[in-house]
């Protein structure tokens, strides 16, 4: 082992560990009880707050608990319901059209492998993970959201920006046992103290492996 994978074997398992100690029950903090739900509050979630959506989706799922539900409302209802979540129009489309494609392709079930997942209107590598991970269980992928790349930059375990490249990256990383609990981990890392604006350097658990402890 060169020195320098050795520099990052060590910066890995620190990250992890103060991860592990920090956030212990990191989750997804989307709300759902079941996949289908999942599916349509990740959809909701793109350019929005999971605070935002999981308001919505308290509403929304009592109307439309269903994919069947969803594939036979009128389009401009759940454009109403979920207009406060940004880019409505899309999403409702996507929705819609997805709610469809489970029926008809699927039986009725939300598919649980990524090429089967992301067939689907809406939903792209990062939606298929999230869906995946929380849903089924299954370590396909890391979840590499705004906040997953910020932080992963800043950490120095990345110097990518595609968040393709950053997930290949992160999945050579980090074992396979450990990457649900890395993409939840790594959000609310994101959210609470290596935040975009004034990351909270003084009080980061990370300050030792940081490539960028110290800078705002």
């Amino acid at each position: 082992m060169t020195k320098e994978k050795g520099r990052i074997q060590k910066k890995v398992e620190t990250v992890l560990v103060g991860l592990q100690k920090t956030i212990p029950d990191a989750h997804c903090a989307l709300h759902h009880v079941n996949p289908f739900q999942l599916l349509v509050a990740t959809v909701l979630s793109a350019q929005c707050t999971d605070e935002r959506v999981n308001k919505v989706t308290s509403q929304l799922f009592k109307k439309y608990p269903t994919p069947q539900a969803f594939s036979q409302a009128e389009i401009g209802r759940i454009e109403e319901e979920i207009r406060s979540t940004g880019y409505f129009k899309a999403k409702a489309r996507n929705i819609q059209n997805a709610s469809r494609m489970i029926i008809e392709k699927f039986g009725g079930i939300v598919p649980d492998s990524m090429d089967e997942l992301t067939q689907l209107p809406g939903v792209g590598r990062k939606t298929a993970n999230v869906i995946l991970s929380s849903a089924f269980g299954k370590s396909e992928g890391i979840v590499v959201d705004t906040h997953v790349s910020r932080v992963s930059q800043r950490l120095g375990l990345s110097k990518n920006q595609d968040p393709a490249k950053i997930e290949e990256d992160l999945m050579e990383l980090f074992d396979r046992e450990n990457w649900n609990f890395i993409s939840h981990a790594m959000i609310l890392h994101g959210r609470r103290v290596c935040n975009a604006r004034k990351p909270d350097c003084e009080h980061c658990i990370l300050w030792d492996p940081c490539d960028s402890r110290g800078k705002k």
